[in-house]
């Protein structure tokens, strides 16, 4: 198993070709909130929307911060330094920061742990709230021209 990932992959996934780490980050957001958007609409897949949606929100932030140098594309980050450097760079406020944190550190933990179990309205609210986060930064960003989940929406 560990030798497929050594080899060059011979059917790469399209859109992911790219140099630039900033425009790497976005377009895995493009796929985790595509992800999340089409198997919420299938239901069932609950845990998995809420993993992909907060896993878009985060790529969405670096995203962001790799574009601005506020990070660098070498630099190890923790999803609680991405909210934090994502309040600092303006993305958005105090409270929302601390928002996106709790639902990263509670209601991530607890549905992936069992703790708390997926449902369907929790993952439908957060496969919005990606949707919403992705696009608020991109219009922030201006780069709309570069999201490929926006291309996808647009001729679907």
């Amino acid at each position: 198993m560990l030798e497929t990932f050594r080899r060059a992959p011979t059917t790469p996934q399209t859109g992911l070709d790219v140099d630039d780490p900033a425009l790497l980050q976005l377009r895995k957001a493009c796929r985790l909130v595509g992800a999340a958007e089409f198997l919420d609409a299938e239901n069932g897949y609950y845990t998995v929307v809420i993993e992909a949606a907060l896993s878009a929100i985060e790529r969405t932030s670096q995203f962001y911060l790799l574009d601005t140098a506020l990070l660098h594309d070498d630099d190890y980050v923790t999803t609680e330094q991405v909210y934090d450097r994502g309040e600092q760079a303006g993305l958005y406020d105090h409270d929302v920061r601390d928002k996106l944190l709790d639902l990263w550190r509670n209601n991530r933990s607890r549905t992936y742990y069992r703790e708390g179990i997926g449902s369907q309205q929790r993952a439908t609210d957060m496969a919005t709230l990606a949707r919403e986060t992705h696009d608020h930064v991109l219009h922030v960003a201006g780069y709309s021209h570069e999201c490929i989940c926006r291309e996808q929406r647009d001729s679907g």
